[in-house]
């Protein structure tokens, strides 16, 4: 038994060692210049700077439809690519810019309010990019008057209207 284990372990042995190719041989300059700019560029990012990261509706009607373009500009040394851009809600939609956005280029991200809820209203939109942080949010208010003859949970009338 121990001449059977003995034998397969000197046959695999030949076996990876006679097959090893020289690996040096097999690689492109292309790959190696690419890499070397690749590893260059490693610690450039994308920065979004946004006029205003807070956009406030002041005070509208339910259901009226708002929105409001966030306007940004990417001050990073990479371009800019948006991958994601979620609400905290239904009610709240935002439209991400199509493409990248290079270094110095500006860009807008549209945001639409359907003007649910009562009263104060606070939504939060999140934007996944390819940023150091990978995340950056925006934030939009409005103090939304409830319509003719609303009513509050338990049924009764609102005041005011």
């Amino acid at each position: 038994m121990k001449k059977s284990f003995l034998i397969v372990a000197v046959l695999s042995a030949f076996i990876f060692t006679s097959c090893k190719e020289d690996a040096s041989e097999k690689v492109k300059e292309e790959n190696v210049a690419a890499a070397a700019d690749r590893d260059v560029n490693a610690g450039k990012y994308p920065v979004m700077k946004f006029e205003k990261t807070v956009h406030d509706f002041g005070t509208i009607d339910q259901g009226t439809n708002v929105e409001h373009r966030f306007v940004f500009t990417n001050t990073g040394e990479a371009p800019l690519v948006i991958v994601d851009a979620k609400s905290s809600c239904g009610c709240t939609v935002p439209e991400k810019p199509e493409g990248p956005i290079a270094p110095g280029d500006k860009g807008e991200l549209l945001v639409k309010f359907n003007g649910s809820g009562k009263n104060q209203v606070s939504k939060t939109v999140t934007i996944t990019a390819n940023t150091q942080a990978g995340k950056e949010t925006l934030q939009i208010k409005a103090f939304v008057n409830p319509k003719e003859g609303a009513t509050t949970a338990n049924g009764s009338p609102l005041s005011g209207k």
